[in-house]
C-alpha cells in the first residue's frame, strides 16, 4: 500500500502547536508569534482568534464553547470569553516549575497541563515536573509528579484513561493514568508504550479505537500506537510537533510542522506549516 500523500494547507508559520478540531475548523497556536489562529479546511483561512503576548501553546475546549489557552511564560490558563476577551481561567505558577506547554481538557471541563520543567535541553537531563489538574472553577492542584516534560496529552473515549508523551524521559514513552470520574485525579500509573532512541514523542491524538498518533520530530514521522501499546502505522513528514484528528469525516490527520523549535530562529524563518494527510480509523 503506498503512504499517504502530505497536503500542505498552511504557510509561513513561525511554530504551530497545541492543534484541536473543534466546530468545524482547526484550531491551533503560533506560539512564537504570540498568536492563536482558527483554520477553516475548506477555504484554506485562517483567522486570529487571540494574541497572547506569554506564547500560547496548549488548547482546549470548556462544555460550552469558551476556549482554553496555555500561555507558556507566565504558566496561566487563559479563558476566551463569547466577545473575544481574554481571562485568567487558572494561575499554575505555584505547581509548574517552568514554561507550561500542551493540555487536554475533559467532557466536564477539568484540563490536563503539562510544563517544561527546567529550561534545560538536551543532551542536559531534565528536571522532573508536576502535571497539573484544573477545576472547571479554575482550582488547580497536582496530578502527577515526576513527569520528564510531559507534551501531548488525550483522553480515551470514555474519558477513563489520560495518555500523556514523556519527550524526554529516555526512551521517550507514552504514560497511561486511569482517571477518578468524581474528581479526575489519577492513578494507576503505567507506560503504554517505549520507542526507540530517534523518537522523541510530542504533541499527540485519539482516534476511534483509542489508537494514539503520535508526533515524533526528529525522527521525521507521525506515529499511530494502538491501545496495548503497539506501533501499527509509521508515516514519514518532515519536522511534526504536533497533531489532530478531524475533518469532515473525522479521517483528516493535521501535522503542525516547523523547520525549528528554537524561538528566534523559528519566528525569523517562518519555516512552519500546516499539513494533511489521510488516514483510516477516524477521530473519537
Amino acid at each position: 500500500m503506498n503512504p499517504p500523500a502530505v497536503e500542505t494547507l498552511v504557510t509561513g508559520l513561525a511554530f504551530p502547536e497545541g492543534a484541536r478540531w473543534h466546530d468545524g475548523a482547526l484550531w491551533f497556536s503560533d506560539t512564537h508569534a504570540c498568536a492563536v489562529l482558527r483554520l477553516d479546511p475548506a477555504s484554506g483561512e485562517t483567522a486570529t482568534v487571540a494574541e497572547v503576548p506569554g506564547r500560547p501553546s496548549g488548547l482546549g475546549f470548556l462544555p460550552d464553547g469558551r476556549l482554553l489557552i496555555s500561555s507558556t511564560h507566565d504558566r496561566r490558563l487563559l479563558r476566551r470569553e463569547p466577545d473575544g476577551t481574554l481571562v485568567e481561567h487558572a494561575d499554575l505558577s505555584a505547581i509548574a516549575a517552568w514554561h507550561v506547554n500542551d493540555m487536554v481538557v475533559d467532557g466536564r471541563g477539568r484540563a490536563y497541563v503539562g510544563n517544561y520543567g527546567d529550561a534545560s535541553a538536551p543532551p542536559d537531563p531534565p528536571r522532573p515536573a508536576t502535571l497539573a489538574l484544573v477545576q472547571p472553577d479554575g482550582t488547580a492542584s497536582a496530578a502527577a509528579e515526576g513527569m520528564l516534560f510531559a507534551n501531548g496529552l488525550v483522553l480515551s473515549g470514555d474519558g477513563a484513561t489520560l495518555v500523556v508523551a514523556e519527550t524526554r524521559a529516555s526512551p521517550g514513552r507514552l504514560t497511561a493514568f486511569d482517571v477518578d470520574p468524581a474528581d479526575g485525579s489519577l492513578s494507576g500509573r503505567r507506560t503504554l508504550a517505549e520507542f526507540d532512541a530517534a523518537v522523541f514523542p510530542d504533541g499527540l491524538a485519539i482516534d476511534a479505537q483509542d489508537g494514539v498518533w503520535v508526533a515524533s520530530p526528529f525522527s521525521a514521522e507521525v506515529i499511530r500506537v494502538d491501545r496495548g501499546g503497539a506501533i501499527t502505522d509509521r508515516l514519514a513528514v518532515a519536522d511534526p510537533y504536533a497533531v489532530a484528528l478531524g475533518g469532515a469525516d473525522g479521517r483528516d490527520l493535521f501535522v503542525c510542522t516547523s523547520g525549528s523549535w528554537l524561538p528566534e530562529q523559528a519566528a525569523r524563518e517562518r519555516s512552519g506549516a500546516i499539513r494533511r494527510l489521510r488516514v483510516t480509523v477516524p477521530a473519537a
